[in-house]
């Protein structure tokens, strides 16, 4: 399979998971259905440090390549998507909070392990590119993605290319102050509205005395809280999980609206960890306050939309920018 115009490796290096796959270089022509040969799959415990998660994207890699009955040496290039700030043309991780990681060479030092070219973006950015090339963005010249997972981050596609601005952070919606009068550390997007924050806002009010299945759902054990924990106990009705998420629900669609008015873009892909869990739960307040703010009237025409790939978008979107970069 491997041989079929080559192959690519897309790695998605998430605060919580990695997830890393061989792409078929011809996924262009083929589709999002048939272009991953292989995948694996590995917590990243970044609490272990770099060295310790640069080991487990070596043996994903490894093991991704195996299952798909390639060798390294046969890969033409590696794509990884890292969350943060990245320099993406000197394959660096500026910033990474969710990794503990500041100005690592995430680059150089995969392609010592693999010993095949590496290319380098922001996780969000990646997913986007993939979405935009075979998943819900196919079609949008202009369009934002926006992936809430352990954090908030974002992907801009203007004019049909990724933009990355002139510090390389574009889209980086998550760390909008959108609370600026809060306490440090609860000021952002990401500090408010990502599935770690709606999951610590829902235990604190838990402990405070409020009522809620949640407590059934994981026995007492709020550790064991996940996305779908939550998406569970939105959909059975939950009170305090409903009131929480659809909060957090509001608070992005208004600032996704100010980006879209601000932008003018026409579509706005929805994706990570909760939103895949949650779904319509999630996405539908969010259109509805993203479709109340946008100005002029016509704006509101801007499609809202989850995730066509899923854990797949940043797979493929980092595999195609890495094959685009290599032969460019």
């Amino acid at each position: 399979m491997g041989e079929v115009g080559g192959c690519l490796v897309g790695i998605d290096l998430g605060g919580t998971n990695m997830q890393i796959g061989v792409v078929r270089a011809d996924a262009a022509s083929v589709g999002a259905g048939s272009c991953v040969l292989s995948r694996s799959k590995r917590k990243t415990r970044a609490d272990q440090g770099r060295d310790a998660v640069l080991g487990r994207l070596a043996e994903g890699v490894e093991e991704a390549c195996a299952s798909a009955g390639v060798s390294l040496s046969s890969v033409i290039a590696v794509g990884i998507g890292a969350p943060g700030a990245v320099d993406h043309e000197a394959g660096v991780v500026i910033e990474a909070p969710n990794l503990r990681w500041d100005n690592v060479a995430l680059a150089d030092l995969l392609e010592r392990r693999l010993q095949s070219p590496v290319v380098v973006d922001n996780d969000v950015n990646v997913a986007v590119v993939g979405e935009h090339r075979l998943g819900a963005g196919v079609g949008s010249a202009h369009l934002m993605g926006v992936w809430v997972g352990t954090g908030v981050g974002g992907g801009l596609i203007f004019n049909g290319a990724l933009h990355h601005g002139a510090f390389g952070t574009a889209g980086e919606i998550g760390h909008m102050h959108a609370l600026p009068l809060n306490q440090p550390g609860s000021r952002s997007l990401e500090h408010n509205c990502s599935r770690t924050a709606i999951i610590d806002r829902i235990v604190r009010l838990i402990r405070s005395n409020r009522k809620s299945v949640l407590s059934e759902l994981v026995n007492g054990d709020y550790e064991k809280v996940k996305s779908k924990t939550v998406a569970k106990a939105y959909a059975e009705g939950d009170a305090l999980t409903r009131e929480v998420v659809d909060q957090a629900a509001e608070l992005l669609g208004i600032h996704i609206g100010g980006i879209v008015t601000l932008l003018s873009l026409d579509r706005v892909v929805l994706g990570g960890g909760l939103t895949e869990a949650m779904g319509e739960d999630l996405v539908s307040p969010v259109r509805e306050a993203v479709r109340r703010v946008v100005f002029p009237d016509r704006a509101r025409s801007v499609e809202v939309v989850m995730t066509a790939l899923a854990d797949d978008a940043g797979v493929i979107g980092a595999a195609m920018l890495a094959q685009d970069r290599v032969s460019g």
